[in-house]
């Protein structure tokens, strides 16, 4: 049994050949989605956050606004870059947009990948401290903000308040119990994964991690999930981890497919560099019929190890045509693997 969303990375672009032409198209849309993916009994809506570019940005808003038409779907994002955040506001933020849905966030962090501008944190108001690195900030940020989501006072009260304080120190409302526990880590490296298990996070993995043995992506990506797995287990928390993956998937079955997808998925890994240092792989896409689809999937490790699949979905053709997609993977793929 595997937790099935879709993960919208909420492109949108004034070109006539897209169905999401606005800002507010990308946003509008996404709303409408999660409600029709909920509907289809698909078990989360995930949102990708991008600054300084035609996507999906701010996330807060979308999420509440999805939280207040859902009733059941989990709503997160895959992911947030803590370089940009200031992590005791956002703290406030997720407690109320985690209140509004019903305890049903699962919010998506990482230190960030390759921005549309330059050390585009930086406008924000932030800088790594002496001695940091930018990364070393976003993982920072991470740790202030699973602090404060534990809810215990910290901050001392004025002996004059506006209105009657509780006795003791004061802690950031509003507060969302359990919050904590649905916090997830985008890793891109093994040592990563590990550092989010020593946390009590949970762990996302994408289409893409440090290429770290030169074997193919799923290979590698299974054995980053079960380091992590390892590592949880020797911390000792005490509750079982959530492992997700991200994968394009599309399953052949009409005209429309075949016009959009119809010469296949990207069928190799392919190998880049993420910065001048580091040597990243990135996982192939999967389109195919029915059949040749299937036994694909059942290759994959890294699918076989999570527990969570998170469907990329192309945004940009429109809510009719992605509510399609997801629905013949729930409806064909996910049973005939054992998914569903």
């Amino acid at each position: 049994m595997k937790h099935i969303g879709f993960l919208s990375f909420g492109h949108w672009t004034p070109s006539s050949q897209s169905q999401t032409r606005s800002a507010a198209d990308a946003l509008l849309q996404s709303i409408d989605l999660a409600v029709a993916a909920e509907e289809l009994g698909a078990d989360g809506a995930y949102f990708r956050v991008h600054h300084f570019a035609r996507q999906l940005a701010s996330p807060f808003p979308l999420l509440a606004a999805v939280g207040a038409k859902t009733s059941r779907i989990e709503i997160g994002t895959a992911v947030i870059d803590m370089r940009y955040e200031n992590p005791l506001y956002m703290a406030e933020d997720a407690g109320a947009a985690d209140l509004i849905s019903g305890s049903r966030l699962q919010l998506g962090l990482s230190r960030g990948s390759p921005e549309q501008v330059i050390d585009g944190w930086r406008y924000f108001g932030y800088q790594p401290a002496e001695g940091e690195t930018d990364a070393d900030m976003g993982r920072r940020h991470t740790e202030v903000f699973l602090d404060v989501l534990r809810g215990q006072g910290f901050a001392q009260p004025n002996p004059r308040p506006m209105f009657p304080n509780p006795p003791g120190l004061l802690r950031l409302e509003p507060h969302s119990s359990g919050l904590r526990d649905r916090i997830w880590w985008g890793a891109g490296s093994n040592a990563t994964a590990i550092w989010a298990a020593k946390l009590g996070m949970n762990l996302q993995s994408s289409t893409l991690k440090n290429n770290e043995t030169g074997e193919p992506f799923h290979i590698q990506q299974a054995a980053q999930i079960r380091a992590y797995r390892s590592a949880w287990k020797e911390a000792g928390h005490g509750r079982e981890p959530r492992v997700s993956v991200s994968r394009s998937i599309v399953a052949i079955m009409d005209d429309r497919d075949r016009t959009y997808f119809g010469r296949g998925g990207e069928d190799d890994d392919q190998i880049g560099f993420i910065d001048p240092q580091t040597q990243a792989i990135f996982g192939r896409g999967y389109a195919a019929e029915l059949g040749v689809l299937i036994e694909q999937l059942m290759k994959d490790e890294a699918i076989s190890e999570a527990d969570t699949l998170l469907l990329t979905v192309p945004n940009q053709l429109g809510v009719a045509y992605n509510v399609h997609v997801i629905e013949s993977i729930l409806t064909h793929v996910a049973p005939a693997l054992g998914w569903r």
